[in-house]
């Protein structure tokens, strides 16, 4: 067997990107946060966490409530590392919620794409909000580069370069959702800035991104099935391509359920997961739906069933 070679980066691996747990009224529920990022985190393999991302509803959490999830990923993270996402539309606010991450104990930050921006950004706006955020946290800097589909939130070449002249920039949560914006992004970045780390994130192509090349991944599959992703990155990283495409198998149809249309009801189906696997008593997210219907329950039954983590019901 043919082992290729993982270069070294100080933020490889495998990345949760977590959820947060909510009461029934929908504040956060600090033992069920806690036991869901130590749960995760504490998984072999597992690299670290992706806090305060868009399945843990960034979009829906003020200022306290996101350092507090970062206090809680640093207490039981352990010698692993911790990212926090910063996710606002204003660059002020988001070089605040960088300081208050980097206090918080966070290893890196990562910056999301407010999302007006998928409407229009000037290329000047992008720049200097990530310059802001950068020098406010002093900590290493993730992008994250958005769908193809998603307007300004995907970064074009010429924008993607200029981002990687921050000196601080240590990684990009690659989000493309198709393969060859993958390979286009990997490609440029390893021509202009080899020693940051690409890294893999649409959930239902992690074998093919992982197959073209890749420092790990910032997913939030792994905060349902961690063994799994961890098991799929080391099968390709070993050159076993059979044990790879038959981990695909089992996690595609759980990875196109969940990210399905529409998206925005990924972290509601997230977190239905981990009910139904029994790892926390609700799925109470901020989205103004509060439950998925009988049938997407289903759905995601039968997904976790074929992925082999669920028992099949008695017929």
């Amino acid at each position: 067997m043919i082992v290729k070679e993982i270069p070294a980066h100080p933020f490889g691996g495998v990345y949760a990107a977590t959820i947060c747990p909510m009461t029934d009224k929908g504040q956060i529920q600090d033992d069920n946060l806690a036991s869901h990022l130590s749960k995760v985190v504490n998984t072999e393999g597992i690299a670290g966490l992706l806090v305060n991302g868009h399945a843990g509803e960034n979009y829906a959490l003020d200022r306290a409530e996101l350092a507090s999830v970062v206090r809680a990923a640093r207490t039981v993270s352990g010698d692993r590392k911790v990212v926090a996402g910063i996710n606002a539309e204003r660059a002020d606010v988001a070089a605040a919620m960088a300081e208050d991450a980097a206090k918080a104990g966070a290893h890196a930050v990562m910056v999301f794409p407010p999302f007006s921006w998928a409407l229009g950004a000037d290329d000047r706006v992008v720049l200097a909000h990530h310059r802001v955020v950068a020098e406010a946290s002093g900590l290493p800097l993730f992008l994250f580069q958005g769908s193809v589909n998603s307007g300004k939130t995907a970064y074009q070449p010429d924008v993607l370069a200029r981002l990687l002249e921050i000196d601080s920039v240590v990684g990009i949560k690659e989000g493309s959702w198709e393969t060859s914006a993958y390979e286009a992004t990997r490609r440029l970045t390893k021509r202009l800035r080899p020693d940051v780390g690409v890294m893999a994130s649409g959930d239902e192509h992690l074998f093919p991104c992982f197959a073209i090349g890749s420092e790990g991944s910032l997913v939030s599959l792994a905060a349902i099935v961690p063994e799994m992703i961890v098991a799929l990155e080391r099968a390709v990283a070993a050159g076993d391509m059979a044990a790879g495409r038959d981990m695909h198998e089992r996690l595609y149809q759980l990875a196109r359920i969940v990210y399905g249309s529409p998206g925005h009801l990924a972290t509601l189906r997230l977190k239905t997961c981990l009910v139904l696997l029994g790892h926390q008593p609700n799925a109470v997210s901020r989205s103004s739906i509060s439950q998925l219907s009988g049938e997407e329950v289903s759905l995601l039954r039968q997904a976790l069933e074929v992925a082999g983590v669920l028992e099949r019901k008695a017929a």
